[in-house]
């Protein structure tokens, strides 16, 4: 064991300390001999220090200092000095004092990183995955994680005075497939039996609230078993609460609390509240989307009634249809070429859509190769409906109503992205609510949950359960933030009836309800009060605060998009012994 007990950390020490006799210990980060006197930069998680070997001040640690090399561990104890005038670092903390090295110990030595720890190089995701020990050592990356753990710091601050208890709910569970797949755990005890990790917490959390714990909040990992995009992991964190004797308005404030804290401490910022809200139909219609980016305008247009009354084939067969025509104004866009905008078309294409119509605005009115099949008036008709003016660029999609939405959707941001229409500094936080219950599943024709099974009918649409389900209004809100789902939750079922109800619409018989939900329904039974609550991706919320565009930057040791760690190898084979015991054999693909 070393005898130097460290005293400081690298980003401790200032012109203040000059005189001082200290301690420090880390990693080698630069190395520079000048005129034989050799210059290290120290690096620990705080920041670095100029550590300094002057063979007239010690000719044996100067000796051993010729030895080091990047990424060494070393432990040096010395004075701190105040750097001559003129001669201080401004990139640095401790930029105004250096320390001469009295003695020096090497911990550790190092080989050559397979990447830079602290330059610049752009250095490929799998190698920093492969070797992520060494990524987080990355001044960036331990930036980026302090910065997580301050969110943690917050969050469990805000709800302690805010009279919520944390609770761990089980991670070995009971399977419940609804929505993504579950990852299963196999039971050695109950041979040919299954746990499931839990996708959430939220039957346990609603179980909670029947107990009397009427305000609980959970920093938690959840899993699914699903394919993986930047902002997804097989594993990830969320913030979990829920309340009791409240309505949907006691759910966001008390969120909106939690944001103005985590903006205010993490990033300075002052948020205002309350934040915008913004229903479901009009999200849709106006965005395409039900998460839609507000920092800039690009709202979507019909003008299925004005196609009706062109001359042009194509939209009007479409109309006659009963599907729709529908547009955005890419304001100022009008310069773009033919080129450019072939490109958009291949764009929309992968949402479906089969082309991309568009007019280019001018003093004249409307131009494009399609501008002859519609008349001065309709032209006018359409110039007005998305206050177009000289410049500005229309673009439609011809469809049915989901394939325009979302192709139009992704065009808008495609757009605001390409041609710098967002401000990146800024920070839009808006919920979206009065979404519908149920939504249509045209593949397995039926009705499925928008969230899910448990969440609350509004009180005013009980009557249209059974003719019109697609009708009734959830209880149900998200919160959006620059046009990212941050987390979503509801209102909750309390009455057992009801719950037997929903299920009953959900075509999810009595014998499968009792199998897969028999718990919660008996727990419903014996006083369950009205209750709410919601889920926060902690991840995703790390993710926009640093401005970043992939969770994986913000989670310690992430999967890739395979759901593999590259760094231990996982998943991985495992031997016969251990199969035998879970009664398990391996099906070897043909």
């Amino acid at each position: 064991m070393s005898d130097l007990q460290r005293t400081h950390t690298c980003g401790q020490l200032r012109k203040a300390d000059a005189g001082s006799d200290v301690t420090l210990s880390g990693w080698v980060d630069t190395r520079r001999d000048h005129g034989g006197v050799i210059f290290i930069d120290l690096r620990d998680r705080y920041g670095k220090t100029q550590i300094v070997f002057n063979p007239v001040h010690n000719a044996d640690t100067h000796e051993t200092a010729s030895a080091l090399r990047s990424e060494f561990v070393i432990s040096v104890r010395g004075k701190v000095e105040e750097r001559p005038e003129g001669m201080a670092n401004p990139d640095l903390n401790t930029g105004d004092i250096d320390v001469m090295v009295d003695i020096i110990e090497i911990l550790n030595t190092s080989e050559t990183t397979p990447f830079e720890i602290t330059g610049d190089t752009e250095v490929s995701t799998e190698l920093r995955l492969k070797y992520r020990y060494l990524d987080l050592r990355r001044p960036l990356m331990q930036k980026y994680l302090s910065a997580r753990h301050k969110v943690y710091q917050i969050t469990r601050k805000y709800f302690d005075s805010n009279d919520f208890i944390e609770i761990e709910t089980p991670f070995l569970t009971k399977s419940t497939p609804e929505g993504a797949r579950d990852y299963l755990v196999p039971s050695r005890i109950n041979r040919g039996q299954f746990y499931a990790l839990p996708q959430s917490p939220q039957l346990f959390k609603q179980i909670l609230m029947v107990s009397g714990f009427d305000r609980y909040f959970q920093i938690v990992k959840c899993f699914r078993d699903e394919d993986l995009r930047a902002q997804r992991q097989p594993e990830f964190t969320q913030v979990d609460l829920e309340m009791s004797f409240v309505r949907e308005d006691d759910v966001i404030n008390m969120i909106e609390g939690l944001m103005v804290e985590i903006f205010k401490e993490v990033l300075g910022k002052e948020i205002s509240v309350p934040f915008p809200r913004l229903a479901y139909k009009d999200a849709m219609t106006l965005y395409g989307c039900d998460a839609p980016d507000l920092r800039f305008e690009m709202t979507i247009k019909e003008i299925t009634d004005i196609a009706k009354k062109s001359d042009f084939k194509v939209f009007k067969s479409v109309a006659e249809s009963g599907n729709q025509i529908r547009g955005i104004n890419a304001t100022g866009c009008g310069t773009l070429s033919r080129k450019d905008i072939d490109g958009l078309t291949t764009f929309v294409n992968q949402f479906g859509a089969k082309g991309l119509a568009w007019f280019k605005v001018d003093e004249n009115g409307l131009t494009s190769q399609i501008a002859k099949f519609f008349n001065d008036d309709l032209q006018k008709e359409i110039i007005e409906r998305f206050n177009a003016v000289p410049g500005d660029l229309l673009l439609f999609v011809a469809d049915k109503e989901s394939v325009a939405s979302q192709a139009l959707s992704q065009l808008r941001l495609n757009i605001a992205k390409s041609n710098g229409m967002i401000n990146e500094e800024e920070f839009n936080l808006s919920w979206v609510v009065d979404f519908p219950l149920f939504e249509y599943n045209e593949e397995m024709d039926r009705n499925d949950s928008l969230h899910h099974p448990f969440t609350s009918p509004h009180p005013d649409d009980l009557g249209h359960l059974e003719e019109r389900p697609l009708d009734v209004r959830a209880r149900a809100y998200d919160l959006v933030v620059n046009g990212v789902e941050l987390g979503g939750g509801s209102i909750r079922i309390h009455k057992q009836d009801i719950q037997k109800k929903i299920f009953s619409l959900l075509n999810i018989d009595e014998t499968t309800a009792q199998e897969r939900f028999g718990f919660l329904l008996e727990a419903l039974k014996y006083g369950a009060p009205p209750h709410g609550g919601l889920a926060l991706g902690l991840d995703r919320m790390v993710t926009l605060l640093l401005g970043l565009d992939d969770i994986r930057e913000v989670i310690a040791f992430p999967k890739t998009q395979k759901a593999t760690c590259l760094m231990v190898d996982a998943p991985s084979d495992v031997d016969e012994k251990q199969l035998k015991d879970l009664g398990l054999s391996i099906l070897k693909p043909e």
